[in-house]
């Protein structure tokens, strides 16, 4: 397999731990595929993430199949499979609940996500036509019964069911429409489109961590600034981000923060780090919203305003928020070059080493702050230190006086 060749839907290609675990269930006499997002990224050309599998076998049976399987979740009962730093999540078919069972099930609902189907019954419970195409690894075989491998070659993100209905059962599916038509460069198709407009009001109904989530992802595409621009555009943002709205209504504010978030890529910053993902959001965001001058970072800190969007909004935690209003102290630090040359090697090490160091230097890319020869001799003190241990002897000496 050489480096030119684009992923596809090949053995060379998929997880040789999920390809086990297929075979394990297979063996086992279970019904069981690769399903999702592998399949469909495979089929566009783009290296999958993660694998999930879909089986016949009930959570118990694969917890007895599969080594190192765990059976979670309270409503919706799945398994996860540890291999390593890795995990697979194996789940059920599951079909649609009929209201003659909900009735007879009363209030206790634990269960109401346990009724296991036929594969062409979980098929039709996923979102996008797309998201539904199953492939067994064992017979090279692929299976799609709601027209998903003509929606990836015509490359049309297109809803199972009623777009309305479905953006009403679950209102995250109006992110994800958006974020999926973004990676995987798929047009929108019509009446979802539509219905996106018709339903935006929904997100509200929407919990705040599968948002923040969402948000995640968003800046893990190659381009995040267009995903955001198109939801200012469906009159998204007004609805769940009216912080970023104020900055999108205004044409040079949007323009800085799109210029900041297109330069994610080629700051270093990295994209399996939440924090790191955030603060460079923050970066973009407060570079619009607050003008390019030094900002007075007390102020900042103790703004309820800025405090209430990065909370409330974006889903971004406490310790993420202290590590990035660090990283911001820290870049202050990065231009007086001249007072920390004046400094002993202590506390020049105290500097260098500080947690937020490392993250600073990205943003100061980010930013274009930084001139070359001033990130030539950071990243020279930074080997310095790392080198010398002078950081550990700075560290014994603070503990030992």
């Amino acid at each position: 397999m050489t480096a030119q060749q684009k992923p596809q839907l090949h053995e060379d290609w998929i997880d040789s731990y999920a390809l086990r675990i297929v075979r394990n269930l297979q063996d086992a006499g279970f019904e069981t595929y690769l399903v999702g997002g592998c399949v469909r990224d495979l089929l566009v050309g783009i290296h999958p993430k993660d694998f999930d599998i879909a089986t016949s076998a009930h959570p118990n049976q694969v917890r007895k199949k599969v080594p190192n399987a765990y059976v979670i979740g309270r409503r919706f009962k799945l398994v996860l499979v540890k291999r390593g730093d890795q995990q697979f999540e194996v789940a059920t078919f599951r079909r649609n609940v009929t209201q003659e069972e909900l009735a007879e099930q009363g209030d206790d609902t634990i269960e109401g996500d346990n009724y296991f189907g036929t594969v062409q019954e979980d098929a039709v419970r996923r979102d996008f036509t797309c998201n539904a195409v199953f492939y067994d690894p064992g017979a090279h075989k692929l299976i799609d019964y709601c027209g998903g491998i003509q929606d990836i070659e015509n490359r049309v993100l297109r809803m199972i069911g009623d777009p309305k209905e479905r953006f009403i059962e679950d209102p995250i599916r109006i992110l994800r429409a958006i974020r999926l038509s973004h990676k995987l460069h798929f047009s929108i198709e019509s009446s979802m489109r539509a219905a996106i407009a018709d339903c935006s009001g929904e997100l509200k109904k929407s919990v705040l961590p599968r948002r923040r989530e969402e948000w995640l992802k968003f800046m893990r595409l190659k381009e995040p600034h267009l995903a955001f621009m198109e939801l200012f555009d469906l009159h998204i943002l007004e609805q769940i981000l009216p912080g970023l709205q104020s900055v999108f209504v205004n044409p040079a504010k949007m323009e800085t923060f799109e210029l900041h978030m297109a330069r994610i890529n080629i700051a270093g910053i990295d994209k399996n780090d939440p924090t790191e993902l955030f603060a460079a959001f923050m970066m973009g965001f407060m570079k619009a919203q607050y003008g390019e001058d030094p900002w007075n970072h007390d102020e900042l800190a103790n703004d309820a305003k800025l405090a209430y969007f990065m909370r409330e909004e974006m889903g971004i935690f406490k310790q993420e928020a202290a590590v990035f209003f660090k990283a911001l102290h820290v870049m202050q630090g990065l231009h007086r070059i001249e007072q920390y040359s004046r400094k002993g090697e202590r506390r020049q090490a105290a500097f260098v080493m500080n947690e937020a160091f490392p993250l600073a230097m990205k943003l100061a890319i980010m930013d274009f702050s930084l001139s070359p020869a001033q990130m030539l001799f950071w990243n020279q003190q930074l080997e310095k230190f790392s080198r010398s241990g002078a950081f550990a002897r700075a560290k014994h000496e603070e503990t030992h006086h």
